[in-house]
């Protein structure tokens, strides 16, 4: 019987052992790394089999009865994810519990346009491109703002998601957050301010970031705008020229340009143009809202990205002269 029990024990620790050494080591795999991709609803025999045909050598049956004993066989999450060489049964029941998706990200740069934004979409990384046949009014029904122009309405920021996502919903994760960007600033307005509503803000915003050079400049270029439309004055801004003139722009604003009349065009028409023509960041946002105590009417670049601001057209016409024209 003592023989017999130490033969049995002897087992039992090789057993023990080898189910530890697989559990830990590391599986072969087709390539460098291999895309998985758990549909929800799906079982844990069904995900050790979709294991192995992703590209992982391992035995489905032995996978699957290791999430059964593990006991979170019932805690998989679905998603996209990719194994990775080193990768063992152990990691893999981890990573998959955690939902530790492999993510990718796509940054959208304050002051794109629409077009620079779908530019960069269609670029990205294991995104599946669902809107790149959509005009802009169909993405706007899609992200569920019909009628809604679609320039401006996306927040400028760096947005992680799974491999396998759409396009789609990064834009409406960028639409929600330019919802409470808006919402927040508006909320802030200052009580002077000469704007009628939050879309006119972000209209405004839109052209404050295509002005600003440097982010300190903000709200007195808001300031100067926000003058303007008070005393019912022009805008006369060239980036609204420039984004009504579309793929007519050749890098090169003539003065027949700020003469053409397009919606856009804040030369030849007062107001606000009729959309944003960008999409601004918090910054411009907030200085939309609150620009500065000041009464200048006129700016000019410097040359070094900061501006000179002038109260009378007298003190802008030198400034201009200094600063443009070198004298």
């Amino acid at each position: 019987m003592r023989k017999l029990a130490i033969v049995v024990l002897i087992a039992a620790l090789g057993l023990g052992y080898s189910s530890y050494a697989w559990l830990n080591g590391p599986l072969q795999l087709t390539s460098d790394s291999v895309d998985l991709s758990v549909e929800p609803g799906a079982s844990p025999r069904e995900v050790a089999l979709q294991v192995q045909q992703a590209g992982v050598m391992v035995n489905p049956t032995l996978l699957y009865w290791w999430f059964r004993l593990s006991g979170q066989a019932r805690s998989i999450k679905a998603g996209n994810y990719e194994l990775e060489r080193d990768s063992s049964p152990q990691s893999i029941l981890s990573k998959l519990v955690r939902g530790e998706e492999a993510l990718r990200s796509v940054t959208l740069v304050e002051g794109w346009n629409l077009q620079q934004v779908r530019d960069a979409l269609k670029k990205a990384e294991q995104l599946k491109p669902l809107t790149a046949l959509m005009s802009a009014e169909e993405l706007m029904q899609n992200i569920g703002k019909p009628g809604v122009p679609a320039e401006g309405r996306f927040f400028p920021d760096t947005y992680t998601y799974a491999k396998g996502s759409t396009d789609l919903a990064v834009l409406q994760r960028a639409a929600r957050a330019m919802d409470r960007k808006l919402a927040a600033a508006w909320a802030q307005r200052s009580p002077q301010t000469p704007l009628k509503s939050a879309d006119e803000a972000l209209t405004l915003a839109s052209i404050v970031e295509k002005e600003t050079g440097r982010a300190s400049d903000r709200p007195e270029i808001a300031a100067v705008f926000s003058n303007r439309l008070r005393i019912g004055m022009r805008l006369q801004t060239d980036p609204t020229v420039i984004y009504g003139l579309g793929p007519k722009f050749d890098g090169n604003l003539r003065r027949a340009d700020l003469l053409a009349d397009t919606p856009w065009n804040t030369y030849v028409r007062g107001g606000l143009p009729p959309t944003p023509i960008a999409m601004p960041g918090t910054g411009a946002l907030l200085a939309a809202v609150q620009p500065a105590n000041s009464k200048a009417l006129y700016f000019v670049a410097r040359g070094d990205g900061s501006s000179q601001f002038s109260v009378t057209l007298d003190e802008h016409n030198r400034a201009v002269n200094k600063y443009q024209r070198g004298q």
